[in-house]
């Protein structure tokens, strides 16, 4: 096999949008022989050696400039050496020189994508395809296909935009099945199909894709989060907790899978929840999105100040992030720090003005702190995003009884008692105790 053949092949024979150069997937034998120049410095890069190819090159290139087959070597080296606009240069005039240069084109394509220029990339990719790689023999159809994955991702993940509200799906499931015209199905592949079936809506197919990805790869942490997304989604909680176990076994460092087992736990009430969620927690302290999960659930378990330290801590980082806040001060209720945690609500309505937990937590602290008139605010506040519910009337009940508003204070006491119904035993007797009073007093 002649030094450019090789070369292709090496190119040719990693994963789409691969990490390290080469870029691209199969062997070709040249077009036309090469010159005892080219050759050598070929037979350099076969050996990785940089230093020795790259002046051969230059020098050739210096009085051949139009040279495709030198320009497309020149790329790889400065490909492989990391010279990633340099590459890109050089197989634009290997291109320019030789617009059938599929190698060239494909190269061009698979390096702009992994460095992160859609947009460019999806423009070499598409011509890429409409190239004939027949002169590549046996090589040409896996070579063709990998352009058409790489253009499926692309069209999958919003091309240019980088927003799943800009991504082609259906675009992204005709590139896939280009791909699977030309080459064997892949692990990848299903994984892609699942994907794309569940963006588009498609939960049965997405499903489908999954479990046959999971039969081919076992192992398949994406395919078992993937799964898993859906069962839970369709509250499957009792399959879904052994798959979970499962690929946790396989791979316990996975946080995807940590959180989607810690979510069924929650739904199920289970105590497993929290020793999971802590184990990683220890091992990854720094992992953000473990780490909200866990303080709700430390908060829970009524470890109020563990829950909060976490609390404040996510929030050094994301001072204004109503959620967060929100159970800041849920914990600060919870420790009968009720002044602070009004101040910690009214911050988190201030972000966003929609947050009608924020609004309850604040009309609850306001009334343990005597300020009457602030729970009303938050009440009427809280009215416009969430529905009513007993402790809510009693505690519109009371802020007015505070305030010595009887007409209102005797309709929101009857309100909270057709709706508590024996629930509230406490705050019936209250309820009902004021009622004698009030009703008497008119």
């Amino acid at each position: 096999m002649r030094p450019f053949v090789v070369l292709f092949g090496i190119l040719l024979a990693v994963p789409v949008f691969g990490q390290d150069p080469p870029s691209a997937t199969q062997t070709a034998p040249a077009a036309e022989p090469a010159s005892t120049e080219i050759a050598n410095a070929e037979a350099a890069i076969l050996k990785s050696d940089w230093k020795t190819a790259e002046p051969i090159l230059d020098a050739w290139l210096a009085g051949h400039p139009a040279d495709a087959r030198a320009l497309f070597d020149a790329g790889y080296v400065a490909e492989a050496q990391g010279r990633n606009d340099d590459a890109v240069g050089l197989y634009k005039k290997a291109v320019e020189a030789n617009p059938e240069s599929f190698e060239a084109q494909i190269s061009l394509g698979l390096l702009l994508a992994r460095m992160d220029k859609p947009a460019e990339a999806r423009t070499a990719l598409e011509a890429a395809t409409h190239i004939d790689a027949s002169i590549l023999g046996e090589g040409g159809p896996p070579a063709k296909a990998k352009a058409w994955r790489a253009l499926a991702r692309i069209d999958m993940t919003g091309g240019a935009d980088r927003t799943v509200e800009k991504a082609d799906t259906q675009q992204a499931s005709i590139d896939l099945l280009e791909a699977l015209k030309l080459s064997p199905e892949t692990p990848d592949d299903m994984l892609m199909a699942a994907t794309l079936a569940e963006l588009n809506g498609d939960t049965a197919g997405a499903e489908t894709e999954y479990r046959k990805l999971l039969k081919t790869n076992p192992d398949s942490a994406p395919g078992s989060a993937g799964l898993a997304h859906l069962l839970i989604a369709q509250k499957k909680y009792a399959e879904v907790e052994p798959l979970l176990v499962a690929a946790l076994k396989k791979s316990p460092d996975d946080q995807a899978l940590t959180a989607q087992l810690a979510a069924v736990y929650v739904a199920e009430d289970k105590e497993e929840a929290l020793p999971l969620l802590q184990g990683y927690h220890a091992k990854h302290p720094a992992d953000v999105s473990i780490t909200r999960m866990l303080a709700p659930v430390l908060a829970d378990a009524g470890e109020y100040e563990e829950s909060d330290k976490l609390y404040v801590q996510l929030l050094s980082a994301s001072p204004k992030d109503s959620d967060l806040l929100a159970g800041h001060g849920q914990n600060l209720i919870r420790l009968r720090r009720f002044g602070e945690a009004m101040t910690a609500f009214q911050s988190a309505t201030a972000a966003d003005e929609t947050n009608g937990e924020a609004w309850g937590g604040l009309a609850f602290a306001a009334s343990e702190a005597h300020q009457p008139s602030v729970t009303l605010h938050a009440l009427t506040m809280r009215s416009k995003y969430l529905p009513e519910n007993a402790t809510i009337f009693f505690l519109w009940a009371t802020a007015y009884d505070t305030l010595h508003d009887k007409k209102q204070a005797v309709a929101y006491y009857h309100r909270f008692l057709e709706s508590a119904n024996g629930k509230l035993p406490d705050q019936e007797w209250q309820a009902r105790q004021r009622l004698k009073l009030l009703e008497n007093s008119r």
